[in-house]
């Protein structure tokens, strides 16, 4: 099994803890974990988790608001706001880094993203286009499922969490805990997405395993 958990910056505080349940659930041998690995039936579970970009790249637009960088320099320096963030994921845990998904490791690992994209370059130079939809190509190329941690429950509307909603729905909408991009992917590539709240690491560990969980599905293959 392989997994993309995109952890936002919203989580700045929070995210270490989560990183390290993740390890602690996939990455060791203790008895709980082995069980439940081995009643999903897949030992062998890689998770490559990527960066938001948070207050690093909200630094970016404060300084884009001043000095109106072009697109390119804009794109760059806030993927490089990612890094920033990975830097400090790895420094508050023990995750284990990588700048390739061409031979992901099992476990849990971080993906410093600059060079993979640098060398790709897959993606429109736009703010419409954030580390969603970064994770969400890093998990097309993988062949991985998409996961979202952010601060947030899910998708809510009049109030109320939408447990599953197609991603042609939020075409165009304004929708705070998505980027814009990542609908329009989803559907044109007929992917899934999850978003979980990563404040409860047992619900990130749940929806990994498939199991029912509260949060908002965006279905791109309906």
């Amino acid at each position: 099994m392989r997994a993309v958990v995109k952890i936002g910056g919203s989580l700045i505080k929070e995210a270490p803890k989560l990183v390290d349940r993740l390890i602690q659930e996939f990455n060791s041998e203790n008895t709980k974990a082995f069980e439940r690995r081995q009643a999903y039936k897949s030992l062998s579970i890689s998770i490559l988790i990527i960066p938001g970009g948070g207050i690093f790249a909200d630094t970016v637009r404060s300084a884009n608001r001043i000095f109106s960088f072009g697109a390119d320099a804009a794109h760059w320096i806030a993927i490089l706001g990612m890094e920033q963030y990975a830097y400090y994921l790895q420094d508050k845990s023990s995750v284990v880094s990588t700048n390739s998904i061409a031979d992901i490791p099992q476990g849990v690992s971080i993906l410093f993203p600059y060079s993979l994209l640098k060398t790709e370059d897959p993606l429109p130079h736009t703010w419409d286009v954030t580390s969603d939809t970064i994770a969400a190509w890093v998990a097309r190329q993988m062949d991985a499922m998409l996961l979202k941690a952010t601060d947030v429950d899910g998708i809510f509307q009049e109030g109320k969490l939408i447990r599953e909603i197609s991603a042609t729905d939020l075409e165009g909408s304004c929708v705070s805990c998505i980027d814009p991009a990542l609908p329009p992917f989803l559907q044109k590539n007929r992917m899934e997405c999850f978003i979980v709240n990563g404040k409860y690491p047992e619900r990130v560990i749940q929806a990994l395993y498939g199991k029912p969980v509260f949060g908002t599905a965006i279905k791109g293959n309906i």
